[in-house]
């Protein structure tokens, strides 16, 4: 379970402190549900993920995950770009506590990436496709219970488009899944419930299809 307790999020700006991004955003997430976030561009989707992942914190308000959660599978942070792929890796292998069996999960996290030789080139010359299929691999390579995607479903070619979607069918089977995406076939392939998020407020919904009903009734015409 993920519970997302008036959360407020700003940037700091040249200027001083930029507008809300997200205002008393609150929500419970219940186990073993996949759920789509929705909405406009700068509505806030990817901060909220980030938040919800851990890598970002909110300004004010809290999240409490009860379970474990993935880093976003798409999110070009937490590389360092003066590192190979492989040493990016090797560290994460590392810091989960895999030191035993990190060969298996190095190829593994190869295999899948597709990235043959630039896994051996430091991340900071890499596309943003290519830091998003290491990241979806590196997410892959170990258990989580809920798996945070920001659009890794468009990262790279068709037939990875295709590996990414049955790599979620997979996960479907043992952990659940919160993902932004501009695909709405994407969505609804994936998700049951979905979050809107609209002017800095997050607003519930038990289906996908009345969630992107809602975002679509905002859109001009």
């Amino acid at each position: 379970m993920i519970i997302v307790e008036d959360v407020h999020k700003r940037y700091q700006t040249d200027h001083g402190p930029g507008k809300w991004v997200l205002q008393g955003v609150s929500f419970t997430i219940p186990p073993k549900l996949n759920v789509g976030l929705i909405g406009a561009n700068g509505a806030g989707k990817s901060t909220l993920l980030r938040i919800v992942g851990g890598i970002d914190q909110p300004n004010k308000g809290h999240v409490e995950r009860h379970c474990r959660v993935s880093w976003p599978m798409g999110f070009g942070g937490g590389l360092q770009g003066s590192l190979t792929g492989r040493q990016n890796a090797k560290f994460v292998c590392r810091i989960h506590g895999h030191e035993d069996d990190i060969p298996d999960r190095l190829n593994y996290i190869l295999d899948f990436s597709e990235l043959g030789d630039a896994f051996e080139e430091p991340v900071k010359t890499y596309s943003s496709g290519m830091k998003s299929r290491l990241q979806f691999a590196l997410s892959l390579a170990f258990d989580f219970d809920v798996y945070i995607s920001d659009e890794v479903t468009s990262a790279g070619d068709a037939a990875f488009k295709d590996k990414a979607a049955a790599a979620f069918k997979k996960l479907a089977d043992h952990a659940s899944l919160i993902m932004v995406s501009h695909g709405e076939g994407t969505l609804k392939q994936f998700c049951s419930a979905g979050i809107w998020i609209h002017d800095g407020k997050a607003h519930w919904f038990d289906q996908i299809d009345d969630a992107l009903k809602a975002y679509k009734e905002t859109l001009p015409i």
